[in-house]
This record gives structure tokens, sequence and C-alpha cells, in this order.
């Protein structure tokens, strides 16, 4: 990647990490072998995100939707994520803050232990912050900021309906305080939102890659960035 194009770097980059099931299907592999081979793809793109000087990135590890999957394959993937939150204590060396955005309460006790002392270790990260969305679901996140705006109202907190603006929803998401998306790549060939980061991507510029997730490469990074970095984002204006 060029110096030009590293100043192009957007601020905070989502991925939509698709094509696991896809690439093992191909290969005559049960799927949990894709999300495995997924995941060492995910420790590969994370660091070169950090090497890059991307300051946010979040991912999407599991949607509200994906526990409509079969039973074994959710017990699969919840077994990798044990795995996934073990592994990251690696991040707090690195200078990484990582963060699991979503309804956690939904998962097993073990792992919300795991979640819980993996986000106070690595909460004083500045090289990278790393949103991990799992359970996540971008109408859900916005239903629960509204719930919590009609509660304050309700117990006195929020003077008037005009003080229910654009700020007092965005500082109840789960990535308040961070810059709004300004790039999603989505891997796998698929051409859709899949209800991910709705409000914070209201402006992003999208990239997609033909390829499935667990054969994504830094080099595939770099190549999505520099797509990035040579359009023009004028924000609604001229």
């Amino acid at each position: 990647m060029t110096n030009q194009e590293r100043e192009g770097l957007p601020l905070h980059m989502g991925i939509i990490m698709d094509g696991n099931g896809r690439w093992a299907k191909k290969r005559g592999l049960p799927r949990s072998a894709g999300h495995k081979q997924g995941a060492l793809v995910f420790r590969k793109i994370v660091r070169h995100s950090a090497e890059l000087g991307i300051p946010v990135l979040t991912v999407y590890a599991f949607s509200t939707e994906n526990w409509k999957r079969p039973r074994d394959e959710v017990a699969g993937l919840m077994s990798l994520m044990r795995s996934y939150l073990k592994d990251m204590e690696r991040y707090k060396k690195e200078d990484i803050k990582v963060r699991i955005i979503g309804d956690v309460s939904v998962l097993e006790e073990d792992i919300r232990q795991d979640i819980l002392r993996l986000e106070e270790g690595s909460a004083g990260g500045t090289r990278l912050t790393l949103n991990i969305a799992v359970s996540y679901g971008g109408r859900a996140e916005l239903v629960m900021a509204s719930r919590e705006l009609a509660r304050r109202a309700l117990d006195g907190g929020i003077p008037d309906v005009d003080a229910v603006d654009e700020q007092a929803l965005e500082s109840l998401l789960y990535t308040a305080g961070q810059p709004d998306v300004d790039m999603i790549l989505r891997t796998g060939g698929e051409r859709r939102l899949s209800n991910f980061l709705l409000w914070q991507s209201a402006y992003a510029e999208y990239v997609f890659s033909d390829t499935l997730w667990p054969d994504f490469t830094p080099k595939h990074l770099d190549e999505a960035i520099a797509e990035f970095s040579r359009r023009t984002r004028r924000m609604g204006g001229v």
C-alpha cells in the first residue's frame, strides 16, 4: 500500500466476514471447518489493521439472526467463541482494546465472564479498538437505545421531546464515543447489509469482495482500502 493510500485509511472500518460455510462446502468439509479457518484469518486481519493504523475495527462475528441456524452449528460457534476469547488475551500485549457489542445477556455464563475479563483487561489499549459484534443486530441496537430514551423520559431525565435528537440516541449505542463507520467491507460475493451497523454506517462506503472469508488475506484488505481511498465522499454535499 502506498503512502497516498495510507492517508486514505478509514477511521472506523466494519467487516462482514462472509463465506465460511461455502468455503467448507467447496472442500467437502463440515461448516465448522470453515468457521475455524475463518477464525485464523480474523487474527491476521485484526493484526494487519492495527499495523496499518486503523483506529477502530468492528467485525460481525454472530448476528441475532444466526441463532436460527442448526443447533449443532450454533453450539460449534459458541465453542469457537470461547476459544476466540481466550486467544484474544494476547491483544492486551499488542495494545488493542477489545469490546464485545450486542446482546450478551443471551450467552452462557462462562462466555459472559470471559467477555468481562477480556474487556476489563484490554481497556487501556490505544493502538486499535476492536469491536466484535456477537448476538448483534442493527435494528435491535436501535430498539435498545430507544427503550432507554423512553425510560429516561418516564423518570424525568429527559426534560422535553426536543431533547431527543441524534446525539441523544447515538450516546446510547454500543459504539458511543467512536467515530462513525466510513467503510464497510463484505467478503464472500454477497451484496447486502445484513442488519449490520445500520445507524453508524449512514454515510459509509461499501466495498464488496468475491473472496470467501477463509481465503481473505492482508493483501485483499489493502486492495479494499485502496478502493475506498479512491472514492470521493460528499456526505450529502456537492
